[in-house]
C-alpha cells in the first residue's frame, strides 16, 4: 500500500518538473499507468489486506478502485480549459488535484478512525480550492464558504465521538474494534446520538434538508471538481456510515425512524425539483442527492442485502454521475451556457455524443440489465422486508427518475436546433475516449456484478 501512495505522490513531481510542450499528455499518462497497477493491486488483494495502518476489505476495497479510476479521467476532462491557462496555475491545478485523489485515497483505506477522520476532513481543502479558485462564475465564493460550513459544523459531533470511544475502548483500529471491543450501549436518546455521531456524513453525502451547499458546489465547480464530488466524495459520506455502524450501539438504529423518513422524503421532492431545473449541471446535482437518500435509506435498513444495495448504488452512481458531467461539460465548452432549452437540437449536430448521451441517461435511470438497476433492486428489495408501506412510497421514485431522465434527453437532444448552435466544433478523439471509459467499466459489472465486491 506504500508503494501505491509513493506512486500517487509521484505525480506532485512530475507536475512541477515536466515541459510545457508535455505536461499534460505526460500527467494523463502518468496517472493511467498508476491508475491501472493500482486498480489491479486492489484485485490481486482480493478484499483481504490488513495491517496497522491500512484495510482492504469488500466495503473500502471497491471505493477505493472507483477512486484511482477516475482521477485520470478527471486530468483528462480538465486539459482544454486549463491548458489556456498559465502555466504556473496548471502545475498548481495538477498538485491540488493529486492532493485531493491522496486524501481521498487514504480515508477510503486507513484502518485506523481517526485518521479516517483527518483525510476525510482532509479532502475539504483542496476541494475548496478546486471550486473557488477555478470555478466559472462569480458564486464560487459562496459556494465555497457553502462547503467549508456545513462540513466543519459536521465534524464536531463525529470527532467528539471518536474521542470519547478511544477514551472508552483504549483503540479507535478497525480490526481490534471487530475482535475485541464489546459494542456500547445507551439508556436514551438513541436516534439523536446515531444522529450527531453521522452528522458529519449526513451533510457530505448528503441528506435532504442537509443538502444546499451541494447544488451551489456543482454549478460553480469545474469539470474535475463535479466529477470528484460526485464520483467519490459524496461516497465518503456512505462509508462513513456504514464504517462507524460498528462502533454504535444497535439500540441507536429503532429509534431512527425521523431520519429514515426524510431520506425517503428526499429521494422524492429532489425527483421532483429535477424535473423543473433549467441548468443541466443543477438537475445532475438534485439526482445526486435523490440516489444518495436512497443509500441512507438502505445503511439506516442495516441489513447485508442493504448494505450490498448500498455499496452497488455508490459505485454505479459514481461512474454514471460522472459520466453525465463530462457531458454537460463537452456541451458547455462548445456553447458557453447551461441552461437545456438552449442546448436543445444537438442530436442533429452531434449523432455519435447523442449514443452518448442516451445510454449514459438509461444507466441514471436503472434500466434493466444495468448495474444501477441491481442496486437499486437490492435495496428495494430490503425496504421492502422493512415496511412494505415504505416500499410504496419510494417506488414512486422509479416513475419520477424515468420522468426526469426523458426530460432531460428532450431538453438537450431533440427539438428544433437554436440558430447559434449551427457553427459548433466537433467532438474530439479525448471526448469519446472519456466517456468510453465510464460506460465500459458499468458494462463489465453487467456481465459479472461480482467485481464491484472484489
Amino acid at each position: 500500500m506504500l508503494t501505491l501512495i509513493c506512486a500517487w505522490s509521484s505525480i506532485f513531481v512530475s507536475s512541477f518538473i515536466l515541459p510545457p510542450k508535455f505536461l499534460w499528455s505526460v500527467i494523463s499518462t502518468h496517472g493511467f499507468i498508476v491508475s491501472f497497477f493500482s486498480t489491479s493491486w486492489f484485485f490481486l488483494q482480493g478484499s483481504n489486506f490488513s495491517n496497522n495502518f491500512f484495510l482492504i476489505d469488500s466495503l473500502s476495497g471497491p471505493l477505493a478502485i472507483l477512486t484511482c479510476w477516475l482521477f485520470p479521467l478527471t486530468v483528462l476532462a480538465s486539459q482544454s480549459k486549463l491548458s489556456k491557462e498559465p502555466l504556473p496555475r496548471q502545475r498548481i491545478y495538477i498538485a491540488n488535484a493529486t492532493f485531493l485523489q491522496l486524501t481521498t485515497l487514504l480515508a477510503f483505506t486507513t484502518s485506523d478512525l481517526m485518521l479516517f477522520f483527518i483525510f476525510f476532513e482532509a479532502s475539504l481543502i483542496p476541494t475548496k480550492i478546486i471550486i473557488t479558485r477555478w470555478g466559472a462564475q462569480e458564486r464560487r465564493l459562496k459556494a465555497g464558504m457553502y462547503l467549508a460550513f456545513y462540513t466543519m459544523v459536521g465534524a464536531v459531533p463525529l470527532l467528539i465521538f471518536l474521542l470519547n470511544f478511544y477514551n472508552s475502548a483504549g483503540s479507535l483500529n478497525t480490526p481490534l474494534i471487530w475482535s475485541s471491543i464489546p459494542p456500547m450501549t445507551l439508556e436514551s436518546h438513541t436516534g439523536l446520538f446515531w444522529a450527531a455521531c453521522n452528522l458529519a456524513f449526513l451533510v457530505k453525502m448528503p441528506m435532504y434538508c442537509l443538502h444546499l451547499w451541494l447544488p451551489k458546489a456543482h454549478v460553480e465547480a469545474p469539470i474535475a471538481g463535479s466529477m470528484v464530488l460526485a464520483g467519490t466524495l459524496l461516497k465518503l459520506g456512505g462509508y462513513g456510515i456504514m464504517r462507524l455502524s460498528m462502533t454504535l450501539p444497535e439500540s441507536s438504529l429503532p429509534n431512527t425512524n425521523i431520519f429514515m423518513f426524510i431520506a425517503m422524503f428526499g429521494v422524492l421532492i429532489t425527483a421532483v425539483l429535477c424535473m423543473r431545473q433549467t441548468d443541466l449541471k443543477s438537475l445532475i446535482a438534485m439526482s445526486s442527492v435523490s440516489h444518495m437518500n436512497l443509500v441512507i435509506a438502505a445503511a439506516l435498513i442495516h441489513t447485508q442485502w442493504s448494505y450490498a444495495g448500498a455499496m452497488t448504488m455508490m459505485i454505479a452512481h459514481g461512474l454514471t454521475s460522472s459520466a453525465l458531467f463530462c457531458l454537460a461539460n463537452t456541451m458547455y465548452e462548445r456553447t458557453n451556457s447551461r441552461t437545456m432549452i438552449l442546448l436543445r437540437g444537438a442530436l442533429l449536430i452531434f449523432p455519435l455524443t447523442g449514443l452518448w448521451w442516451l445510454s449514459i441517461l438509461l444507466f441514471n435511470m436503472a434500466l434493466p440489465p444495468s448495474v444501477n438497476f441491481a442496486g437499486e433492486l437490492l435495496i428495494m428489495a430490503a425496504l421492502y422486508n422493512w415496511s412494505s408501506p415504505a416500499f410504496i412510497f419510494v417506488a414512486l421514485n422509479l416513475i419520477l427518475t424515468t420522468a426526469y431522465t426523458l426530460y432531460t434527453l428532450w431538453s438537450t437532444q431533440r427539438g428544433p436546433s437554436p440558430h447559434h448552435l449551427k457553427t459548433l466544433f466537433p467532438f474530439q478523439i479525448r471526448e469519446h475516449s472519456l466517456l468510453l471509459l465510464h460506460t465500459a467499466p458499468a458494462l463489465m459489472f453487467i456481465l459479472n456484478p461480482e467485481l464491484i465486491f472484489c
